[in-house]
């Protein structure tokens, strides 16, 4: 418990400071620099144009860069196995693996979608601040976060269920945009993974998948606790393995050396080495 809340700090804490503070740290230094003191509506203005322009890079670099790890690439093809399938059943189509196929990566209710429309929020919600002192600013920033957050989520929701009208679909079009570092192709495997779990939340809900949807072979899932002592008992078992065989090895040569007879006869010793030859080619003992 402990652990899990020193965690989500620390996670809120630096996406706080990465994605919201960072921004407006570098765009006042910059805007100092080139101008001197912030003071002034235009270089205000100019700050928060920075700012914004800064923070889509920083969000959009930070995607790019650990979209190139191995891991991270494998869980976005997961990604897009999961919207793939979320398609698939708002159709109204059987799950299937070649139904699930047919459909983009990308969906208008992913939580990048949400990311994209949090900062173009905080864009327009930080303008108010705009003009202030430097710690007003850093203080109005992270209180204003849940504000923003609330308002982003309304706008997604709202805005989800027309994203086929004019306007709405160019809102929503950054983060489809967006979407293309964050969602993969996906194999069939995958598909099939996001298949079963979403017929698991459906089923958690009391409700069914389309008629015709593939229907994977269920195995009970073993007890946790089970699980956890069979791991145990591996691990002592293993340890103790680990132990005995330095001792078994000792063991060994100990009877070894007990079982030899005591009249064996010694190696033989290697023979003298021959005399050297005297000086013009006599030997010793000529």
């Amino acid at each position: 418990g402990k652990a899990i809340a020193l965690t989500m700090l620390f996670t809120i804490g630096l996406a706080v400071g990465l994605f919201v503070l960072m921004p407006l740290l570098i765009a006042q230094g910059g805007v100092s620099l080139l101008f001197g003191e912030v003071d002034t509506g235009f270089e205000s203005l100019l700050v928060h144009i920075f700012e914004g322009l800064i923070r889509v890079i920083v969000f959009v670099g930070y995607l790019a860069l650990v979209s190139r790890s191995a891991e991270i690439g494998r869980v976005f093809r997961y990604h897009g196995a999961e919207h793939m399938t979320i398609h698939t059943l708002e159709a109204e189509q059987p799950l299937t693996v070649e139904n699930v196929r047919k459909w983009p990566t990308a969906h208008p209710r992913c939580g990048t979608e949400f990311l994209v429309i949090f900062i173009i929020v905080s864009i327009v919600i930080f303008s108010l601040l705009a003009g202030v002192d430097l710690w007003v600013a850093i203080l109005g920033r992270i209180l204003l976060v849940p504000v923003i957050a609330a308002v982003s989520y309304e706008i997604l929701k709202f805005g989800a269920a027309r994203r086929e009208t004019g306007l709405w679909r160019i809102l929503f079009l950054p983060g489809i945009w967006v979407q293309k570092i964050t969602t993969k192709q996906p194999d069939d495997s995958m598909i099939e993974v996001a298949i079963c779990a979403l017929q698991e939340s459906l089923a958690a809900n009391g409700e069914t998948a389309p008629e015709g949807s593939w229907d994977p072979v269920r195995e009970p899932i073993p007890d946790v606790g089970e699980l956890a002592k069979e791991m145990e008992a591996r691990l002592d078992a293993e340890e103790a393995a680990a132990e005995a065989e330095p001792k078994g090895e000792a063991v060994v040569a100990e009877a070894d050396r007990s079982t030899a007879p005591a009249d064996a006869p010694a190696p033989d010793a290697p023979a003298p080495d021959a005399p050297a030859p005297r000086a013009g080619g006599a030997t010793e003992g000529a």
